[in-house]
């Protein structure tokens, strides 16, 4: 059985991990589906930003790059701010913080087109 490629590995980590944290917060917080969509894939973006300031740290098995930059653009724009401040992750690379401008750009104009032109 050939060996996965880890932006394979992660990506359905990080895709298990949303799901479950999205059903969670659609059960037990009751949250509309836009916010606990932002903060489920919020969430999974923070910590897999915790996890590889952690690695590099230690010269582990690192989160591929566009991993980072599909969880953020799916979402997880909120969580990858505090990511990048809290951590000082990827800080040094101008690709992140351009990737997160155009999410929370793009994900400012969906919230504004979901509450205000939607409904």
């Amino acid at each position: 059985m050939p060996k996965r490629q880890p932006k394979t590995t992660f990506s359905l980590i990080a895709l298990a991990l949303s799901l479950v944290v999205l059903l969670a917060i659609l059960y037990f917080v009751k949250l509309d589906i836009f916010w606990a969509w932002l903060l489920a894939w919020s969430l999974v973006t923070f910590g897999l930003y915790g996890y590889d300031k952690a690695q590099a740290k230690i010269g582990g098995g690192r989160v591929p790059e566009i991993v980072l930059h599909m969880i953020t653009l799916l979402g997880g724009w909120p969580g990858a701010w505090g990511g990048r401040f809290l951590f000082r992750h990827k800080i040094r690379k101008p690709v992140f913080l351009v990737v997160l401008i155009i999410s929370a750009m793009l994900w400012i104009g969906l919230g504004y087109w979901y509450f205000f032109v939607l409904r």
